[in-house]
């Protein structure tokens, strides 16, 4: 762990401040902590989840350490900071794993200043304390805001080295360049990702990740472009994923739901991301590949449509009731594909030949011979088949 330091004229600005001031400050706290959370939630929203989410308590211990630390200062300028400069390593940290630059968490710091110095006057009136001691405590405030936020900068810094990325985010902000819906000259992207020293490919692959997952950055290979900062995260691999690169895909996204996207030409790769979306929305299993899903994703493509087909094509069942129409439709989807005998489909759906011989003969009087033609046929598969895809229980 990295020494603990005092920021330039902290020293001098904390001595000039009376060491009973901290008892009259502590009091104070459990109030001016809420009063710094909810500003700072105000004025940047990003924070809502992070301070008001299932990891509010650890925030929030984090906050409290900082201000205390500075009380505790105030008190005994020789008191350690180790406990509070790792906190605020954590903080620079887990902006970088976010995706984020530093500007947030400084401008969280400068809130948390304000909102200190606010109070702090409205105590000085309170404590008929004088305009220097005033005005040493706003200058040693500010002094441990630059300690913080430096202290926060190096675990950014150790964190974006980690994961192979430049502290300005230059590779985050080509991803969005590449999926950013205009046409952007490949001349340009080149250009752009030669300043993030990636090299451009012909063809890439997306990957859509549930929102909340987070991959394991250390384990993704060096030229995968992420963003997770994105309402729905995603990352872009360069070029197919082929046998070599799914093992190492699967391990960096152990936990995590994720669908890998079609491999498209670097001017498409919103369209493999879209696919990956869509994808996500139905797959069952954590780790999918559209790949393996053309069909259903074909279905889905247009849902409105399917549900237009269906209503035309599947019509002369609509009045029956739920179990009945399930049943019938199970039955019409089972013939539809296989063309079996009545006993064949009685084997493959579990139930005596006699039953799906009355069923057929329902199905028969109900269409009429409207199956008989091919082209109602194809479509009132594709309904079914996208009935199944939609919902899978029925």
């Amino acid at each position: 762990m990295a020494t603990s330091r005092k920021a330039p004229g902290f020293t001098a600005s904390i001595d000039r401040i009376p060491r009973e001031l901290a008892a009259v400050m502590r009091p104070e706290l459990p109030s001016l902590l809420k009063e710094m959370a909810a500003e700072i939630v105000g004025v940047i929203p990003e924070y809502r989840e992070l301070l008001e989410g299932p990891n509010a308590k650890v925030i929030r211990v984090g906050i409290e350490q900082n201000v205390a630390t500075f009380v505790d200062q105030v008190a005994a300028p020789t008191a350690t900071t180790s406990l509070r400069d790792e906190i605020c390593r954590r903080f620079g940290r887990h902006e970088a794993f976010e995706g984020r630059s530093l500007d947030m968490l400084q401008d969280a710091y400068r809130i948390g200043c304000q909102v200190a110095l606010r109070r702090v006057r409205t105590v000085g009136r309170r404590h008929n304390l004088s305009a220097a001691v005033l005005m040493a405590f706003a200058d040693a405030l500010f002094a441990y805001m630059g300690e913080i936020a430096e202290l926060s900068r190096e675990g950014y810094l150790q964190a974006m080295a980690e994961l192979g990325e430049e502290p300005d985010n230059r590779r985050r902000r080509l991803l969005r360049r590449i999926l950013g819906g205009t046409a952007v000259a490949r001349g340009a992207l080149a250009e752009l990702a030669e300043h993030a020293a990636w090299p451009l490919p012909d063809q890439v692959t997306l990957v859509a990740l549930a929102p909340g997952s987070r991959p394991h950055r250390a384990a993704l290979d060096r030229d995968i472009l992420i963003d997770l900062a994105d309402r729905e995260p995603h990352l872009l691999l360069p070029g197919p994923v082929d046998d070599a690169r799914r093992p190492a895909l699967a391990a960096a996204l152990a936990g995590c739901r994720a669908a890998v996207g079609l491999t498209t030409p670097l001017a498409e790769a919103a369209e493999s991301l879209r696919w990956a979306r869509q994808l996500l929305v139905f797959a069952e299993a954590p780790l999918s590949y559209c790949q393996d899903h053309l069909v259903q994703l074909f279905l889905l493509g247009d849902p409105a449509l399917v549900q237009q087909i269906a209503h035309r094509y599947l019509a002369p069942l609509a009045d029956l009731t739920p179990t009945r129409r399930t049943r019938l439709l199970e039955t019409l989807s089972a013939w539809l594909t296989t063309r079996a005998t009545a006993a064949e489909l009685a084997e493959h759906l579990g139930v005596h030949p006699q039953t799906v011989r009355y069923r057929l003969r329902v199905l028969e009087r109900a269409f009429g011979d409207r199956l008989a033609d091919p082209e109602v046929r194809f479509a009132t598969e594709i309904a079914l088949r996208a009935a199944a895809v939609a919902r899978p229980d029925r």
